[in-house]
């Protein structure tokens, strides 16, 4: 499997990037549109804001399931968009 381009930082005591890991069935967030985007490497200022319109319209407990589909499908999330998910999982296990 591949994993999330989020290097770990190592000052947590569980690493936020393995809070991304969950199962292993592609499911899609009504964001069918975003496979478009397979194996791309980068993005414009309009293709990251159709990754934040998905990610903010979603409940914030879909968010890693969400990453991950994207990882199965093989869509980079864009990386503008890393640190918020990053801290929108954080918040789910507080």
């Amino acid at each position: 499997m591949r994993q999330l381009d989020i290097t770990c930082c190592g000052q947590h005591e569980v690493c936020e990037k393995d809070l991304l890991r969950v199962g292993e069935d592609i499911e899609y967030y009504e964001d069918e549109e975003l496979d478009r985007f397979r194996g791309q490497t980068s993005y414009s200022e309009e293709e990251v804001e159709e990754f934040r319109e998905v990610l903010y319209t979603m409940r914030t407990d879909e968010v890693a399931g969400w990453v991950h589909s994207l990882e199965l499908r093989r869509v980079p999330l864009p990386d503008e968009l890393k640190d918020e998910v990053l801290l929108i999982v954080g918040e789910q296990t507080q």
